[in-house]
């Protein structure tokens, strides 16, 4: 448990991945330029004695996740985001069950949660409803931009998302993350747009939808939506980094997701795929946020 000044925090990581985009796993140059792409946003928005070489941001070992989030770093529950990539990856670049696999051997350390693609249609429905039954989920991870044979995307106001909407939500399955963020090559930057989250959470109150990475670099657009809708959520994944090569910028995107939402609906990340990649030290209170954004704004 995180401590600072005399206050206890319990941590919670909302924003973790466990992937495997090793050379043998990538199926084409997409699978290759992809995770390139990735690791020079790793590379760029982190101090230098923080980044890792290619070879290990491309495979990390569960070794290093344990011990980067939970004994060097200060989280106490993760949260599984899987993202599956499947035309760029033979193996997928990071699934619910290779998430959960890593969870099952380490107790309560962990929250694994699931995902779905509407372009799947029928047999897609099934599936979520056998994954949430395996992995008894409570969330679901949503990469709209993923590419799919011809298909270079989907919006959540599609007739078939709304469907898995309806059916995530008689699951019993309420958070809904969906990856609203900068552009990773080969994926299209429109398919990241955040405008179709307004209409989905329009349509299900009930459901929570956490939008990672803020809808970054439509910042705006996504606190405009989020204020209306009071069933949206920021995650900062990807935020979070800024603040060691864009200081002012971090305290800018910060103030305006205190002013638009509040800190009672912002998430916290350690912004890595283990908790590490940006040399961020964990942390689920907002509070210690302020306290950031302050100091950024005095530089």
């Amino acid at each position: 448990m995180f401590q600072r000044n005399g206050d206890r925090y319990f941590v919670v990581d909302g924003h973790v991945h466990f992937w495997d985009a090793s050379p043998e796993n990538q199926a084409n140059e997409y699978g290759k330029g992809f995770i390139n792409c990735f690791y020079d946003y790793h590379r760029n928005l982190s101090p230098e004695e923080y980044v890792w070489s290619l070879e290990k941001f491309q495979r990390y070992s569960e070794d290093d996740l344990m011990e980067d989030l939970f004994e060097t770093g200060s989280v106490d529950i993760a949260i599984f985001q899987p993202t599956y990539l499947s035309d760029f990856y033979k193996k997928g670049f990071n699934t619910t069950e290779q998430d959960a696999d890593v969870a099952e051997r380490h107790g309560d350390r962990f929250i694994v949660n699931g995902a779905f693609d509407p372009r799947d249609e029928e047999r897609g429905l099934e599936g979520l409803e056998a994954l949430a039954e395996r992995y008894k989920l409570k969330g679901v991870k949503l990469y709209t931009a993923e590419w799919r044979g011809d298909s270079k995307g989907w919006k959540l106001g599609d007739d078939w998302a709304l469907r898995y909407l309806e059916k995530a939500r008689d699951l019993g399955i309420r958070n809904i993350h969906v990856h609203k963020g900068p552009t990773i090559w080969p994926l299209n930057r429109d398919a990241f747009d955040v405008h179709d989250v307004a209409e989905a959470a329009t349509a299900f109150p009930d459901l929570n939808f956490i939008v990672e990475h803020c809808g970054l670099p439509r910042l705006e657009d996504f606190c405009w939506i989020a204020v209306q809708e009071p069933n949206v959520y920021g995650g900062l994944a990807v935020v979070a980094p800024f603040i060691h090569t864009r200081p002012r910028y971090f305290a800018t995107v910060l103030g305006e997701l205190l002013y638009w939402l509040g800190e009672d609906r912002i998430t916290w990340p350690a912004t890595t795929r283990s908790g590490s990649r940006s040399g961020c030290s964990s942390s689920s209170r907002t509070s210690r946020c302020r306290r950031t954004w302050s100091a950024s704004t005095a530089r």
